[in-house]
């Protein structure tokens, strides 16, 4: 009897080793998801059927969405799919796009994480994007890479009413800086918050938004391989924005083209090639928003960043949230100690650790604006050009060396300010008692000038040409 009970004991044993079960865990899902919506799994295991409640999911104690399917032998292949009940809202892509059936194969492990991007119906159907945020192209060709990628802008609120000119912000993972619709899990808000920013008398930049590659993503934002991960196209991808985007932007749109008033700006991996792409182009850019840097992908880049050195002025601003793991945390402060031996004061260097903070679009969004207004402080708080009363008449305008003041009430007291448009002072004449000021030594652009004497103040705008 005991015999028997072994051989049935072992029996089971092996017939165990032979199955196995599978859950399902949704990790992340639209945010404009109803939240009183039933997710159910469709699949060839169950007839197709989208909405069948012994399928319905579940939610465990982490409030996440999971369901446990049956036992099958290992090696057999399921396809599936998510949806809210019917076909109508099945899950999508990233830009809400048709999606291949999922696929699982028993036997490679017993549980997986899932993350749906989109579902058909995009909850309202309504995109949140601002109004001044724009598609440039759809499909804007990487001639470094032979690709095409979709290329979003965003433009200042008073762009169409001024004649202004205007710094520019670079920002990989373009899906996910304005638009929850084709965010991966949440977007950054970047529109809304520098429209606040606007609206509260502050100037704002224009902002490129890059879309990632999907499946190219970690390619194209390392510069180095990693044995594990792959990647290593980062350099010719920064070689496109220099390259290309960069002089399309400039040439179609108002932008301040200077290294001054050029920023890169990521997060994640996106955060390692903004570093990378800084530092190897300290002539085309002076900014950066670096948030929760990758810097653990490959060690090259602290060679790199000791090869490329100190060569100009620079503003960069590192950001990770102390949830984000060790190595994301000690890599940060690791860096900042590098830059600081390098020479990076503190007017250049922001090093911070947000307490709580976890390796998200949350994390990123909430700390855009004091980020932002860090890096661009000259122009979003000193100069406002948009808030000047043009009442000093100045001609000619635009100007090539002469810039004629006609009207002013001048005295052997009065002093002349020139500021550019990020509110640098470019010229400084005190007294001044003449009736035009030189400007032939003027970069092109736009520019602001302020006449002071003892009862009046005039201001003014110009462009040099």
């Amino acid at each position: 009897m005991k015999k028997s009970i072994f051989i049935i004991c072992l029996l089971a044993l092996f017939l165990q080793t032979l199955t196995a079960q599978v859950t399902f865990i949704i990790d992340s899902i639209p945010d404009y998801t109803p939240p009183d919506d039933i997710f159910y799994i469709a699949g060839d295991f169950q007839g197709w059927n989208p909405g069948n409640p012994d399928y319905a999911l579940q939610k465990n104690n982490e409030e996440r969405w999971f369901i446990v399917l049956d036992s099958m032998a290992n090696g057999t292949t399921i396809l599936f799919k998510f949806t809210r009940g019917d076909w109508g809202r099945v899950e999508k892509g990233i830009y809400g796009e048709e999606i291949p059936n999922r696929e699982f194969i028993y036997g490679n492990g017993d549980t997986v994480g899932i993350i749906i991007y989109n579902w058909a119906d995009n909850g309202s159907g309504n995109s949140t994007a601002a109004e001044n945020v724009f598609v440039i192209n759809e499909e804007f060709y990487i001639p470094q890479l032979d690709r095409y990628r979709r290329i979003c802008i965003y433009l200042p609120p008073d762009y169409e009413e001024s004649e202004d000119f205007y710094p520019v912000i670079y920002m990989h993972d373009g899906q996910n800086l304005f638009d929850t619709y084709t965010s991966f899990a949440g977007e950054w808000e970047v529109d809304e918050t520098l429209n606040n920013i606007y609206n509260e008398g502050n100037a704002v930049p224009i902002v490129v938004g890059i879309d990632n590659g999907g499946t190219e993503r970690i390619n194209e934002y390392t510069p180095w391989t990693n044995p594990q991960y792959g990647g290593g196209q980062g350099a010719l991808y920064i070689d496109f924005i220099v390259e290309t985007l960069k002089p399309f932007i400039d040439e179609n749109y108002r932008t301040l083209p200077g290294r001054k008033t050029t920023a890169l700006w990521g997060s994640s991996l996106g955060g390692l090639i903004t570093h990378y792409g800084v530092l190897k182009f300290q002539n085309i850019f002076s900014i950066a928003g670096i948030y929760s840097p990758s810097y653990w992908f490959s060690d090259s880049v602290w060679t790199f960043t000791q090869e490329m050195g100190h060569q100009q002025d620079m503003k960069l601003y590192q950001m990770t949230g102390s949830l984000e793991g060790s190595s994301t945390v000690t890599g940060t402060w690791a860096m900042h100690d590098t830059l600081s031996n390098m020479g990076f004061g503190e007017e250049e260097l922001s090093t911070k650790i947000i307490e709580g903070g976890e390796h998200n679009e949350q994390l990123w969004r909430q700390n855009f604006a004091e980020a932002y207004l860090w890096l661009f402080h000259s122009f979003a708080n000193n100069i406002k050009p948009n808030k000047f009363v043009e009442n000093l008449t100045l001609f000619p305008n635009p100007v090539k060396d002469r810039l004629y003041l006609p009207d002013c009430k001048k005295s052997t007291n009065d002093s002349v300010i020139v500021y550019d448009i990020a509110g640098g002072c470019v010229k400084k004449m005190t007294p001044f008692n003449g009736e035009f000021i030189d400007v032939s030594s003027l970069e092109p652009g736009t520019y602001i000038i302020e006449l002071k004497t003892k009862k009046y103040s005039y201001q003014g705008k110009f462009i040099k040409k």
